[in-house]
């Protein structure tokens, strides 16, 4: 089976680069994007060898898993630019439901998963990482180069990440990375769109907060060697994370790694 752009990306006009193997999705969308390609152009693959993450950590796909990067170039903020994360999980995560639900129907008696959505960048299953999210931004001529990566545990999940990581087939969904990218490319078509350049923002806030994971629990977020607690209120109109302290303090947090409930305290040391 080979990678191909669901129906509603294509009628939108997206455009697909796929590989067999590739050292990182995001590095060959940011290299197209300085050689003069404007996008919108997604870069995908099964085997990834040499991706990253968030803080440089890495972030390899093993043959069957999926690394996937969009390319666009948009006339916006790099601060605009950053809440577009937020309509790449609630693509992945409306892809992901999708097919659940198609994988239920093949096989009777399996659970319908539930996912969420984990402040800033990661897609849960249950407690469990499922997909990480990495967004880059470069000037370039006509605007901002932007590249958002979206990697996803298919068939496999790493060991040694901060929250314990899982993968659909652990959790019993039989699906590929080429379904799964079809569903994600029109997924990203349709919060993308709904996106708009940043102008519907609120929307996109909107929904994702129904699927915000911790949404209301108790929180550490850890920078560096420093830590704040408090419970998780909201997300702003910027998207930072808004964490209600135990004097009544709201603070805005713009980075940093995240622990929900009994894990906050132990995070934070």
């Amino acid at each position: 089976m080979s990678f191909t752009l669901g129906p509603r990306a294509s009628s939108a006009g997206y455009r697909l680069a796929a590989f067999d193997q590739i050292g990182s999705t995001n590095a060959e969308a940011m290299v197209r994007a300085r050689e003069g390609e404007r996008g919108p152009m997604w870069f995908v693959t099964s085997e990834q060898t040499a991706g990253r993450g968030r803080r440089l950590r890495p972030w390899i796909a093993p043959r069957g898993n999926l690394a996937s990067s969009i390319l666009e170039v948009l006339t916006v903020t790099p601060a605009v630019a950053a809440t577009l994360g937020f309509a790449a999980g609630l693509a992945l995560e409306s892809a992901l439901a999708k097919l659940c639900v198609e994988a239920a129907l093949r096989s009777p008696g399996s659970d319908n998963l539930k996912f969420s959505l984990k402040w800033p960048n990661d897609v849960l299953a249950g407690r469990q990482k499922l997909a990480g999210i990495l967004l880059e931004a470069e000037a370039v001529t006509g605007g901002l180069a932007v590249v958002v990566g979206i990697g996803t545990n298919v068939v496999a999940a790493p060991t040694d990440t901060p929250t314990p990581a899982t993968s659909l087939r652990s959790l019993g969904i039989d699906v590929s990375a080429e379904e799964l990218f079809a569903a994600l490319s029109d997924g990203w078509a349709e919060f993308r769109g709904i996106w708009d350049a940043g102008r519907g923002f609120r929307e996109i806030r909107r929904l994702w907060l129904e699927r915000a994971a911790g949404l209301g629990q108790a929180v550490a977020i850890k920078s560096g060697d420093e830590a704040i607690e408090g419970t998780f209120d909201t997300i702003d109109e910027q998207g930072c994370m808004i964490v209600r302290t135990a004097s009544g303090e709201l603070v805005p947090i713009t980075a940093g790694d995240v622990y929900f409930g009994s894990a906050a305290s132990a995070g934070a040391t």
